[in-house]
């Protein structure tokens, strides 16, 4: 038997995934059957697997006790020494970080344990913000996500709370992102507006923008404004109006003008004459636009962050006034 008291990041979890994450040796086929069988107790009364607990509640499991003696793998975060991260902001509840290009912001098996997540959790066990030791199930975790080589804005949840408001925030678009892109050719109209279709396909984890409706396609909106041109590029910002994966990189292939440096959308041609190997895009400004209640974090609503001007900006268009 292991006894599982609630904390705070574990309140409002589902009893069946409290326990999941809490013990994670424990196959699922197994902890169904405990459900079913009642030997999963909230405060001394079996609990279904829906039932959301809350925090100070005493669960108790009844397994043999090798589930809970399994040794445990070496979590990535514990193999950094030295977390590398570059602080936009920082509260008690979130963390925005400057991801640089290069950096995944998860794992992808071959790629290793370096990402920017583990370096997150590793800067915040360092200062002591975070005890994974005291957890049952929370771990800090990303609220968005951008490809290994786009730099920018990327936010993570210090707490279970946060992360719940954050990720619905997400979801319902109350966050407003701006990039910075430089892109092969001028956009004709300098200032417009890229509408389309967008199909992904997964397999190849490649998309397809389209002019007109196909099936599976999804609408994609993109507005941009073009800030300075110059020998044979252009510096653009951009505004997602919808989020669709490879969005900004596909749109901009489709109407002529590609990504510099892009090994997917892009022009080889173009990125071997200008040395480039990654995207020139960044995710550099972010502003909390919330419409509807952010309870412990209505604070942030209308506050709007910026990262470092990104490399690429600097090096091909010194002097462009970029606010």
């Amino acid at each position: 038997m292991k006894e599982l008291i609630v904390g705070r990041n574990d309140a409002d979890t589902r009893l069946d995934r409290f326990v999941a994450k809490a013990v994670p040796a424990l196959p699922d086929s197994l902890l169904q059957k405990a459900l079913r069988k009642k030997d999963v107790k909230i405060n001394g009364r079996p609990a279904k697997g829906d039932v959301r607990v809350r925090e100070g509640d005493i669960v108790r499991v009844y397994v043999p006790d090798e589930f809970f003696r399994a040794p445990k793998e070496e979590e990535a975060w514990q193999k950094v020494r030295a977390p590398r991260l570059s602080v936009v902001y920082e509260d008690e509840n979130i963390l925005l970080c400057d991801k640089k290009p290069g950096v995944l912001c998860h794992s992808a098996g071959e790629w290793g344990w370096d990402t920017l997540i583990a370096n997150i959790q590793a800067y915040l066990r360092a200062r002591g913000e975070w005890d994974p030791a005291a957890e049952n199930s929370f771990a800090p975790a990303l609220c968005n996500r951008i490809d290994r080589n786009t730099g920018g804005i990327v936010i993570a949840a210090k707490n279970a709370e946060a992360l719940r408001i954050l990720n619905q925030k997400v979801k319902d678009r109350e966050l407003e992102k701006t990039y910075l892109a430089a892109v092969l050719g001028r956009p004709q109209p300098p200032r417009g507006r890229l509408e389309g279709y967008i199909f992904k396909d997964s397999r190849k984890n490649q998309v397809y923008v389209y002019d007109s409706p196909r099936p599976g396609a999804r609408t994609a909106v993109t507005e941009y404004e073009t800030l300075a041109s110059r020998e044979g590029l252009s510096l653009v910002r951009c505004r997602l109006i919808t989020g669709r994966t490879h969005q900004i990189r596909a749109q901009f292939r489709h109407a002529g003008c590609p990504l510099l440096g892009d090994g997917k959308y892009g022009s080889e041609r173009e990125n071997r004459r200008y040395r480039e190997k990654g995207q020139a895009l960044c995710s550099y400004r972010l502003k909390f636009c919330f419409s509807t209640p952010a309870g412990a974090l209505e604070y942030l609503n209308g506050r709007e962050f910026a990262a470092p001007v990104p490399e690429f900006a600097e090096k091909y268009f010194p002097g462009a006034k970029i606010d």
